[in-house]
């Protein structure tokens, strides 16, 4: 059976929730393997509309097993808010349909706190755009093995000296920015106000998934975030705290890279990403404005607004090559109907020398200008086309064009948020 890992090949916010729901009609298990509850997808199914944070986009779908994997850092208050409110729109969350990789790291309010108290600290043009949930700081205190991890619920014997060790290294912190020490007793309170809502989901997740693909069922991995964001191969320091690539796939499951047969990326038909960092292609104007209102560009999670631009067919083409995509899903097509003109990037200009592909050093990415193909739009509507014959002839220009720039096919045409408003071209589970 074909394994499919689904990432986005840009800066996040490309429509995965919808693609990933999409293909989970055709899976057995969805697994969750980077990121924590900074992420969002919407889903839009007969109509209603389901907003996700950390659980897997599978558990909205029958008979589908959702599972979230090591390379997740789980806020458990947040989790438990999460599986409430979606209880409430009749989606019922049980351990039959999720498990939780029992050495997932936690985050608690010390990595809120001292998430907040750093970005407030940073003076303009050093904030990163934290969404101040704590992501960065539980990834630091796993690499820094302090971490408090879904295990360690279960062992009340073990669990003070280990929130001790933690808070020795947080208490310093604190100190430094004149706030008052946490208590143990407070982190030890907060763990166990929680800890029997978790526990029944905890799992040995990479055995249960070598154990599904023994049986030859089908596996999607579900990315969080998008390329540009990944911790090594993003617009560093202006980036996520995690691997956001098709490699962390692996690693942050607990299955080898041989599991994974074909790498989906998400990919918007324009550009676009929230909060600071370099942006070649965003558009200040009354386009981007266009773009950012049609498009319905505001974060899943926070709210906030996304900045927009033109397609940037340099960092597109950079994620096919790092993530080794396979093919694209591209979506919100239709957000581009109605423009006289459409331009795409198709290389850059750094100190007055062209290159095709985006530098790592954060003051070459500040300086790049974009250089532009400028194409004819399309006035007919492609909203809700769900066969090529559907679309205008311009639209499919725009596609094709695409697909020569990044060197990789549309595997799949989304035209709107409901989820049979897509195209197949290739399905990825039969590869």
């Amino acid at each position: 059976m074909v394994n499919v890992v689904v990432v986005g090949s840009q800066w996040g916010d490309e429509g995965k929730g919808k693609i990933v729901d999409w293909l989970s009609e055709r899976a057995d298990v969805v697994v969750r393997f980077q990121g924590g509850h900074n992420a969002g997808h919407t889903l839009v199914i007969d109509g209603v509309t389901y907003k996700l944070s950390v659980l897997p986009s599978g558990v909205i779908r029958k008979d589908t097993v959702g599972v979230i994997g090591n390379g997740v850092v789980i806020d458990p208050h947040a989790l438990v808010a999460e599986i409430d409110r979606i209880a409430e729109q009749g989606i019922a969350v049980t351990p039959e349909n999720l498990q939780i990789a029992d050495n997932a790291t936690l985050i608690l309010s010390v990595h809120r706190d001292l998430d907040g108290l750093r970005e407030d600290a940073n003076s303009t043009g050093t904030k990163i755009g934290t969404t101040r949930r704590g992501i960065g700081p539980a990834y630091e205190d796993k690499v820094g093995r302090r971490a408090i991890r879904i295990m360690d619920l279960a062992n009340p014997e073990t669990l003070p000296a280990k929130i001790d060790r933690l808070l020795s290294h947080h208490n310093a912190l604190l100190r430094g920015f004149g706030r008052e020490e946490v208590e143990q007793s407070t982190i030890l309170d907060e763990l166990n106000a929680v800890k029997e809502r978790i526990l029944p989901f905890r799992g040995n997740v990479w055995y249960l998934l070598d154990q599904k693909r023994r049986a030859g069922k089908r596996i999607l991995f579900e990315g969080a975030q998008g390329t540009l964001l990944d911790i090594d191969h993003g617009t560093y320091p202006f980036v996520t705290s995690s691997n956001t690539v098709a490699g962390q796939a692996a690693a942050g499951s607990g299955l080898g890279p041989n599991a994974l047969h074909y790498v989906l990326g998400i990919t918007k038909a324009y550009t676009t990403r929230v909060g600071e960092g370099p942006f070649p292609t965003e558009l200040n104007d009354e386009i981007g404005q266009f773009l950012g209102e049609r498009g319905h560009e505001f974060g899943t999670v926070t709210g906030r607004k996304r900045r927009c631009g033109w397609f940037d067919a340099v960092l597109v083409r950079q994620a096919v090559s790092i993530n080794g995509l396979t093919g694209i899903a591209l979506t919100k097509l239709d957000v581009l109907d109605g423009l006289e003109k459409i331009k795409i990037c198709v290389g850059y200009m750094l100190d007055g020398e062209k290159i095709d592909y985006f530098p790592a050093s954060q003051g070459q990415q500040a300086r790049v200008e974009p250089i532009y193909e400028t194409m004819d739009g399309w006035q007919e509507t492609t909203a809700g086309a769900r066969t090529w014959n559907d679309l205008p002839a311009q639209a499919i220009k725009y596609v094709r064009h695409v697909e020569e720039l990044i060197g990789a096919p549309v595997a799949m045409l989304s035209t709107s948020p409901e989820r049979d408003d897509t195209i197949l071209v290739h399905d990825p589970f039969q590869d």
